[in-house]
């Protein structure tokens, strides 16, 4: 099952829970997609 959550703060993309996971991340208040998410830890 996949359902909408919102969209990443950083690129637009679609954030979805996928299967009862949290496909991206939440950090600050802001929704953020896997990519950025995993971008942000990088810096």
């Amino acid at each position: 099952m996949r359902e909408w959550i919102g969209k990443c703060s950083s690129c637009g993309r679609d954030v979805y829970c996928e299967n009862g996971f949290f496909a991206g991340e939440q950090k600050n208040g802001k929704l953020l997609c896997e990519n950025c998410a995993a971008s942000q830890e990088e810096n």
